[in-house]
């Protein structure tokens, strides 16, 4: 669905506004185990991040900060840099909470990518690879209505 949104915006010259770019802060590094999320955080009941989805999740993860690491970077600023190395047209609209986060995500935009670095990101974790739907199963009912 997302390619097909995307293949129409660029027809119509309208940009495009990445949601939730760092996968509700996974990609941050931050969660290896729902036990660190704090009680009550929502993303305890997010599919992804569900003990049966998240060890293939964090294979994923683990790849990316590998790639991070060479890259002298976060894996915040990896993913955010892929992002926007999608086009002009894609603006990612990373959520945070603390200063520090913020300045973190700006420096993605100083992230240089080049042609194998995309590949092997795209190689690493395609789109469509993550285990578990992006929402519970009440959220998803809500999406593409």
């Amino acid at each position: 669905m997302e390619n097909e949104i995307l293949a129409t915006c660029r027809e119509l010259g309208i940009g495009f506004v990445a949601y939730s770019p760092l996968g509700r802060g996974f990609l941050t590094s931050r969660f290896k185990s729902a036990g660190d999320l704090a009680e009550g955080d929502f993303r305890r009941n997010s599919p992804r991040f569900q003990n049966e989805n998240l060890p293939h999740n964090l294979q994923l993860l683990e790849k990316i900060e590998t790639m991070a690491r060479e890259k002298k970077c976060t894996p915040a600023q990896l993913a955010l840099a892929w992002v926007l190395a999608q086009g002009k047209d894609i603006v990612p609209i990373p959520g945070t909470k603390k200063q520090t986060y913020l300045e973190q995500n700006i420096g993605a935009a100083e992230l240089s990518l080049s042609a194998s670095d995309i590949t092997r990101l795209n190689d690493a974790a395609p789109l469509g690879v993550a285990a578990g739907a992006r929402y519970p199963e009440a959220g998803m009912n809500t999406v593409n209505r």
